[in-house]
């Protein structure tokens, strides 16, 4: 072999030239393919924020850790927890340190672009039934026809008790649809602008064409629909006003490749960093900064709400522990640290004049670092500072977790947010980190395994840091 050049020697020390993982360690592949399965069956159980919440206070609770209790003490190695209005969690470790010297959070959200059902959602038309929807977050709303849904959520009862709904996820379910035009009547809607190829209010469940056997009752198919609703759940029509009822597709999550490198499904945004964040914390024995570990709500409509990241539930939990141990919780957060744990746009070669080459992430070269978010100007981005990057990057080298560095891409193309200014907005210094993510936002997205271990190394170290 030649000897290399000193200006070859020089662009090996100089110049940066990203690696995919499995390139860079061959061993990661069979962790990151283990791992993998642990969150293929938290996706499938999960497929709404309620079902994740629940999910994970169970994970929680089989490691040990105890509901908070704000008037209690705690010391250092306890591990606590609580759950916000059945939608969001938080979960901690108290550290060595005082709560004065920082916490160290790590915020994924859990909600996911999806449909709701409105309030009054109930109809027939032409001897079928159906169900009105309201889309949630940024779908598009031509993906979501002609494939098959599921119904989840709850109802409120006359009563005052609930009852559980989740149909369209077991075998044996049947399952929902939102039906579309055969391309040979299709010639006017295929006039139409891709994002009007299905309309919002042409977003209808088709839920049942069987009629109740009565010449005199006007909707027929509504009533034996809503018969079958009564005597499995104990509802009437009226209990769909009090209800909160959400529409996911009904597929599980797959191993996606001849080489099942990736995985295919519902609700990777932003479930593929909750799920590395919770087992990050599970895994947490004894953290020298007091570690929060927060799966939030309603990031995809802008954070409001009480279970969203604009509320203060999480920064009250903070206040909280200062107060009881007799701390001052100014000091702590302006001594914390948070990863603002969310997905981006992996660079996709048969999109790609959507993207910036040199500054998109890429499924498959690890967790993906966004200094700054928003649009256009960096419009609603908090803009991590270089010593936060610094500090972070260094800590995912010397723990040789491979990372990347990006924007959502192209330029005045469009551009997102996350929870991050709103960390911020308390004085938390923050910077997002997540997996690069294909197909973002649709019905069926796909992640790479690595990215996916890769997070969940960067969190645990993160954690874990002196």
């Amino acid at each position: 072999m030649a000897e290399k050049t000193p200006n070859q020697q020089l662009a090996e020390k100089l110049l940066y030239k990203p690696a995919y993982v499995a390139d860079k360690d061959a061993d990661v592949k069979q962790k990151a393919h283990d791992f993998a399965e642990g969150y293929k069956k938290f996706l499938d159980a999960g497929k709404t924020e309620r079902e994740v919440a629940a999910e994970s206070e169970q994970m929680l609770k089989d490691a040990g850790y105890q509901q908070f209790d704000p008037k209690k003490t705690y010391k250092p190695g306890d591990k606590i927890y609580f759950v916000q209005y059945n939608k969001a969690v938080v979960a901690s470790t108290i550290g060595t340190k005082s709560f004065e010297d920082g916490f160290h959070l790590v915020i994924a959200h859990t909600d996911s672009p999806r449909l709701d059902l409105r309030p009054t959602p109930l109809y027939e038309s032409d001897h079928l039934s159906y169900f009105k929807t309201h889309y949630y977050g940024g779908i598009r709303k031509y993906q979501w026809g002609t494939i098959p849904l599921s119904i989840h959520g709850v109802f409120t009862r006359e009563d005052g008790s609930t009852v559980t709904v989740r149909v369209g996820e077991d075998e044996n379910d049947p399952v929902f649809c939102i039906t579309d035009l055969l391309p040979h009547l299709g010639a006017e809607q295929n006039a139409r602008p891709l994002k009007d190829g299905i309309k919002a209010e042409e977003l209808n469940i088709l839920i049942g064409s069987d009629a109740v056997d009565d010449e005199n009752v006007k909707e027929a198919v509504k009533l034996n629909t809503m018969i079958l609703l009564n005597e499995k759940y104990g509802i009437t029509e009226k209990e769909f006003m009090r209800a909160e009822i959400e529409i996911t597709p009904a597929y599980k999550s797959r191993d996606v490749g001849f080489d099942r490198s990736m995985v295919g499904g519902y609700g990777h945004d932003d479930r593929v960093d909750a799920y590395p964040a919770l087992m990050a914390e599970i895994e947490t024995k004894n953290p020298t900064y007091t570690t929060v570990c927060v799966l939030t709500d309603k990031e995809e409509i802008g954070s409001d709400g009480v279970t969203g990241m604009q509320s203060m539930y999480a920064f009250h939990f903070m206040q909280e522990l200062c107060r009881t141990a007799g701390q001052d919780d100014i000091l702590a957060f302006r001594h914390s640290v948070c990863l603002s744990a969310d997905v981006t746009a992996a660079y996709d070669p048969t999109w790609a004049s959507a993207f910036e080459p040199m500054n998109g992430t890429y499924a498959g070269r690890g967790v993906a670092i966004f200094k700054y978010t928003g649009g256009g100007s960096k419009g609603s981005a908090s803009d991590a500072c270089a010593e936060l990057v610094g500090d972070i990057t260094r800590m995912l080298d010397n723990g040789n977790v491979a990372w990347q560095i990006g924007e959502l891409g192209r330029l005045d193309l469009g551009g997102g947010g996350t929870i991050a200014k709103y960390v911020a907005n308390r004085g938390i210094p923050v910077l997002d980190i997540g997996v690069p993510v294909l197909s973002m936002h649709a019905p069926f997205e796909v992640i790479h395994k690595n990215d996916l271990y890769m997070a969940y190394r960067a969190f645990s170290l993160f954690n874990n840091a002196q």
